[in-house]
């Protein structure tokens, strides 16, 4: 019996210093927090940035807290800050954008606050990077293919372009319509060409890209300026061309193979008598000049066509000149003298062409920069496909300038 006295006396000891221990703590730290409870209002969530040109998109979730009445953000160790109300309840996301920065990786620490001024726990996003000029300058206008930059048809034009490198948004392009207006078409970062319909030919087109650092970002950035596609080259009017027949050019098979069906159109090698058929009374190498009705200037490339079966020049000599005055020259195209004679009476070798195929598919050759204005053209056949010694077929040639 006495024992269990002694026991219940030593459990009310221990509990009422355990009760004074308790209220000490208590107390000290009520004393801490002078005497006040700590309040922490509910803290955003959930933060995002959203990089532009010169700014910063922050977004977040909103606290639900319902005593928060409004938000602060500082950057720049805190020098920098802003105030944002709380949006109504119902909101459920809180976006801001912060302008006038500088091109920069940014820290930003958001708190929230109640109506007492009670501020939540700080949240921070590091490492923002914002966007300016620096980032501009290091931006291009998408690239043209080199090799075939565009193709000319009938009714307007077609841009190549390589595929972009980075993130490209898109290429505005501006052109000169046919009935003279400026149009804009647009090339998105997955197309590699675009046709413009009834693009005036000769005129230049201009293009100019757009892109964002990265898919979240808030702002379109634009390289410094358009580039132009310019010397375009132009096909020359095939409808002013007139044969001619100087002294000692060669003949032609028949009237059906006169050397006007040089430019009646064709686009694929045809047959006889849509060609042009040289007679057999002048041998290889052989010439025949022909009038481009005006002069033409920065000639660019030239095309022929041969025949579907034979007789098509494998290797010739484009020559120009742009006055027939004391032109005329009075050497066999087969003379040695021939050239020296050209050349002295004030022709121009263009261009000479060889190909190893059998002549008759479309073949195109560039001329070289700088040749002089020419109207009158005289092609030199030297040699045929076939062998043969004194027949040449072409079923058409084409020419083009800048």
């Amino acid at each position: 019996m006495a024992t269990k006295n002694i026991t219940r006396i030593l459990l009310a000891l221990v509990a009422i210093a355990f009760f004074y221990g308790c209220s000490k703590d208590a107390l000290d730290y009520k004393d801490y927090l002078d005497g006040k409870e700590k309040i922490y209002p509910g803290f955003p969530e959930k933060v995002t940035a959203s990089p532009g040109n010169y700014r910063i998109k922050l977004t977040w979730k909103a606290s639900p807290d319902p005593s928060v009445s409004r938000y602060m953000i500082y950057w720049n160790n805190a020098q920098d800050s802003l105030a944002l109300q709380a949006p109504d309840r119902s909101v459920t996301n809180v976006s801001v954008i912060i302008s006038n920065l500088v091109e920069y990786n940014y820290s930003f620490t958001i708190y929230s606050f109640d109506k007492a001024g009670n501020k939540s726990v700080p949240v921070q996003i590091n490492n923002v990077k914002v966007y300016g000029d620096s980032y501009k300058t290091s931006l291009t206008n998408r690239f043209l293919v080199t090799s075939a930059p565009y193709q000319l048809d009938d009714n307007g034009i077609t841009l190549q372009f390589e595929r972009p490198d980075t993130i490209n948004i898109g290429t505005e392009i501006r052109y000169t319509y046919k009935d003279g207006t400026v149009r804009q078409a647009k090339l998105g970062p997955d197309a590699n060409s675009i046709r413009l319909a009834d693009y005036k030919v000769g005129t230049k087109v201009y293009f100019r890209s757009s892109y964002v650092p990265v898919q979240s970002a808030i702002d379109t950035f634009y390289t410094a300026g358009f580039d132009s596609l310019s010397n375009i080259m132009v096909p020359v009017d095939k409808s002013l061309f007139k044969p001619l027949k100087l002294t000692n050019d060669v003949g032609t098979y028949s009237s059906e193979t006169s050397l006007s069906k040089l430019w009646n159109g064709n686009k694929a090698p045809t047959g006889y008598p849509d060609i042009f058929h040289s007679d057999d009374n002048t041998p290889l190498p052989h010439h025949f000049t022909f009038d481009m009705g005006k002069q033409v200037a920065n000639l660019a490339q030239f095309e022929i066509i041969g025949r579907d079966c034979c007789n098509n020049p494998t290797k010739f000599e484009i020559w120009g000149i742009a006055d027939l005055t004391g032109a005329q020259t009075q050497s066999p195209a087969d003379s040695p003298g021939w050239t020296a004679e050209s050349n002295g009476r004030g022709w121009k070798l263009l261009k000479t062409v060889e190909r190893s195929d059998d002549g008759s598919a479309p073949f195109k050759v560039a001329f070289p920069d700088g040749l002089p204005t020419v109207r009158y053209i005289r092609i030199r056949v030297i040699s045929v496909a076939s062998g043969d010694a004194y027949y040449s077929n072409i079923s058409e040639v084409s020419f083009w300038n800048k």
